[in-house]
């Protein structure tokens, strides 16, 4: 038995000691570790040192680029060095996706729907959009801006005889149009049809009839009532007919939808009086252009209020105190001179139309305007006297030159001549300058007439202007070849074709 070795057959206790393998120490003596309770592992845990990504294995975090080769990544941000190493682009690395439970995941899509409605496509705060709310309604673009701006600044100036602080287009109408969205787009639509005549740029055309649209579609959304909104807004819709130079008669439905709602009402407010006013002097300019548009105060059924015969009722436009009325005297007058011609009454003048002819000169005689003297506005105002005059002796005198109609053109130019051509009182020299125009007999007078035409429309830009010009110069052409009708305008606007303002 002494050569056998007995086998001796390791049992496993859990409470047996082992030692641990060596380790790499600098201590010569190794030390043990005891195990813990269980089996012992098959595999050994690697070292941390050998945890480490061994060389030549895949990793999953790899740049887009290795993934995609199938090649090693050493993962070097930005750019993995073995992307650099063989001059290809790297992709980057892809987004960690963090594990999200139910309850996240439905809060994150409801941000999303938010951020969609809200924000547009995007979704993304970084694009939140830095508008705001409009801060007066039917302003509500950059343009719009720029149209409210030229209102103010320009077309206003253009309107009337006052250019300050007082002129009614800013201090009445301006603050109601801000509490009126209708009448607001009928201001921008104004101030967009000036610039469309001014600038050929077509965004402003665009401008003005989307603005006419928004306007007009306001006043059918409800029954118009007869307050001062709905007829400023009759009355801008006029002065945008002047203001492209439209001659078919586009104002017309503007006038008569005024007229009407002024016959409703009677003026009591600051603004209420100068819309009467403002349609009265284009009411009793329209019937020096036309046939069958007759002056509102010799309407039976019409009565006029109070204010507007007293000697300050034209303060604003500064030379309608009293002389509207003689001048709607002569157009009615012109209208029997006119029926007797076309009936071949003869004399064409009889002593009654004698009679009333001179009772309207002895009024124009003694007329005087309320205007201070030594201002601009007291030529003005005896411009449109001297104008209608001569309105007054081209109606029942012969259509042929002569020294009377000769000296009171000239003397209707001298005053002209005193008004400079970058004042106020440009915005309503229309109307004496074409009634001057069409009693020039003398080819000498005609030159400054046509410079004076061309000043007007320089100063305001209005295209009812060109109109005029145009029909005075066909009034020269038969004065010229000794035409007798070239005393009658009226009608030989209506063989052109043409039914606009003077205003």
């Amino acid at each position: 038995m002494d050569g056998v070795v007995t086998k001796i057959e390791e049992i496993e206790d859990e409470h047996t000691e082992i030692k641990a393998p060596p380790l790499r120490s600098a201590s010569p003596n190794p030390t043990t570790v005891k195990r813990g309770r269980g089996r012992p592992r098959k595999h050994p845990l690697p070292s941390p040192q050998e945890s480490k990504v061994s060389k030549g294995a895949r990793s999953k975090t790899g740049c887009l680029t290795c993934r995609r080769r199938k090649k090693k990544c050493d993962e070097t941000k930005p750019e993995c060095n073995n992307c650099v190493k063989n001059s290809l682009f790297c992709e980057g690395y892809p987004e960690k996706v963090h594990w999200k439970s139910g309850k996240q995941k439905a809060e994150d899509h409801l941000y999303r729907s938010l951020s969609y409605d809200i924000l547009g496509r995007s979704g993304s705060p970084a694009m939140i959009s830095a508008d705001l709310p409009c801060l007066i309604d039917g302003v509500e673009t950059p343009e719009d801006r720029l149209l409210l701006d030229h209102f103010v600044y320009d077309v206003s100036r253009v309107l009337t005889l006052v250019n300050d602080e007082t002129n009614p287009f800013q201090e009445l109408i301006l603050p109601m149009a801000v509490q009126h969205r209708g009448l607001m787009h009928s201001l921008l639509c104004l101030s967009g049809a000036h610039l469309a005549r001014k600038n050929r740029d077509p965004k402003y055309k665009v401008a003005q009839h989307y603005h006419f649209g928004k306007a007009v579609h306001s006043m059918t959304d409800e029954r118009p009532i007869a307050n001062d909104p709905a007829i400023a807004q009759m009355l801008i819709f006029c002065l945008r007919s002047i203001c492209l130079g439209e001659t078919d008669g586009g104002y017309r439905p503007h006038m008569d939808a005024a007229k009407a709602l002024l016959h409703q009402c009677q003026p009591h407010t600051p603004l209420g009086k100068f819309l009467f006013e403002f349609f009265m002097y284009h009411d009793v300019a329209n019937s020096l252009t036309s046939l069958d548009r007759r002056p509102i105060q010799w309407m039976e059924d019409w009565k006029l209020p109070g204010f507007i015969l007293q000697p300050e009722a034209g303060a604003l436009l500064g030379v309608l105190d009293g002389l509207f009325a003689y001048i709607s005297k002569i157009t009615l007058l012109r209208d029997t001179v006119r029926e007797r011609k076309k009936r071949k009454i003869h004399p064409t003048v009889d002593y009654e139309m004698l009679s009333t002819a001179v009772a309207i000169d002895s009024e124009i005689r003694i007329w005087v305007p309320p205007q201070h003297p030594n201002t601009h506005r007291y030529v003005a105002a005896q411009l449109y006297r001297q104008s209608t005059w001569v309105y007054l002796y081209r109606t029942i005198q012969p259509s042929q030159p002569g020294h009377k109609i000769k000296r009171a053109v000239e003397e209707g130019l001298q005053l002209l001549r005193m008004l400079p051509q970058d004042s106020a009182t440009q915005s309503v020299l229309l109307m004496p300058l074409f009634i001057l125009g069409c009693a020039a007999f003398e080819p000498s007078q005609r030159p400054e007439i046509q410079d004076r035409f061309k000043s007007l429309y320089e100063y305001s830009g209005l295209g009812n202007i060109l109109a005029a010009n145009e029909a005075v110069e066909k009034v020269w052409q038969l004065m010229d070849v000794k035409d007798e009708n070239s005393w009658d305008w009226e009608t030989i606007l209506q063989n052109m074709g043409y039914d606009f303002l003077v205003t």
